[in-house]
């Protein structure tokens, strides 16, 4: 370890938290700078708790992205929400964030109450601020106030990439000072097999939209390296609940899964460097949600 790894600089971890929706991931990955935490428009995409790393000179915050905290409605969601409780509890701050463009509801004020108990600074990270005019933003401000009392507010947006170095200013003031947790290198803890496996089930999400919302894990079967060639083989299952979604995820022709996998694979040969040949089969498996074990087969929630 070089003497500049083990100065002592302002280090810490900070939870990101919200209802589904209100733009956590992309505030991640946009503070980030790498694509590190699945992003779509399905509420529940994220469901591990994945840390990301934001490394300067004067300091290294460690975001928790915990997955949305929301009402469970299944197994699932039970284990998810376990999981976003304890990720909000192990934390120096508390970054909640609130989309400026919808309206403070009672899920905005779901996650404050559950914020609240964990006895961490909170801050207020307004998202999505350019989607909302400033009276907007002041009106989200006031409502969000109501929900909690905050130890700092930064509104920002991460779409355009306005105010992200306002999050840090907010954050560090609360965050100890100590040697970094990570190599200054390194922007995510997740294990490979899980990044590539999430990728596989973003497109999923993203493609095939509303109609095969939660019903969908990913694993990976199988990682190979071939030196030689400098080039990744990746093998992944597409499980889902019923035969109808696998007609879907496959689509007239095969057109949708080939579809899937020209994105996944572009995304993967991103984040490997190398090339990579990606082979994705379906299978149904009923009710896997309901099943405890399989969840955590999946890497969803703790336990692992």
């Amino acid at each position: 370890m070089g003497a500049h790894d083990s100065d002592t600089v302002a280090s810490g971890f900070v939870a990101v938290v919200g209802r589904p929706n209100a733009g956590k991931s992309t505030l991640v990955n946009a503070l980030v700078g790498v694509k590190v935490a699945i992003t779509s428009d399905t509420p529940q995409t994220t469901r591990h708790r994945l840390r990301a790393v934001i490394d300067r000179d004067d300091a290294q915050i460690v975001l928790v992205d915990t997955p949305g905290l929301h009402k469970p409605v299944d197994a699932l969601g039970e284990e998810v929400n376990r999981s976003s409780i304890l990720a909000a509890a192990d934390v120096d701050v508390i970054a909640l964030c609130i989309d400026a463009s919808a309206p403070v509801g009672s899920g905005d004020r779901w996650v404050a109450e559950r914020v609240a108990k964990g006895r961490r600074p909170v801050v207020l990270v307004l998202t999505k601020a350019d989607a909302a005019d400033e009276a907007t933003v002041a009106r989200q401000l006031t409502r969000a106030r109501e929900l909690v009392t905050p130890a700092a507010e930064v509104v920002l947006s991460a779409k355009d990439g306005f105010n992200l170095e306002g999050f840090a200013d907010a954050v560090l003031p609360f965050l100890p000072q100590g040697p970094r947790f990570f190599p200054r290198d390194m922007t995510t803890d997740q294990p490979l097999g899980v990044m590539l496996a999430e990728l596989v089930r973003e497109k999923v999400l993203r493609k095939t939209q509303d109609e095969v919302p939660h019903a969908v894990g990913v694993q990976l079967d199988e990682l190979e390296y071939d030196e030689g060639r400098d080039f990744h083989t990746v093998r992944c299952t597409i499980y889902v609940e019923r035969e109808s979604q696998k007609g879907i995820i496959i689509g007239k022709g095969g057109e949708m899964i080939r579809a899937i996998g020209t994105e996944a694979r572009a995304d993967m040969e991103r984040l490997l460097g190398t090339g990579v040949h990606l082979d994705l089969r379906v299978k149904v498996k009923k009710d896997w949600r309901r099943d405890g074990a399989q969840i955590k087969r999946f890497g969803y929630g703790e336990g692992l």
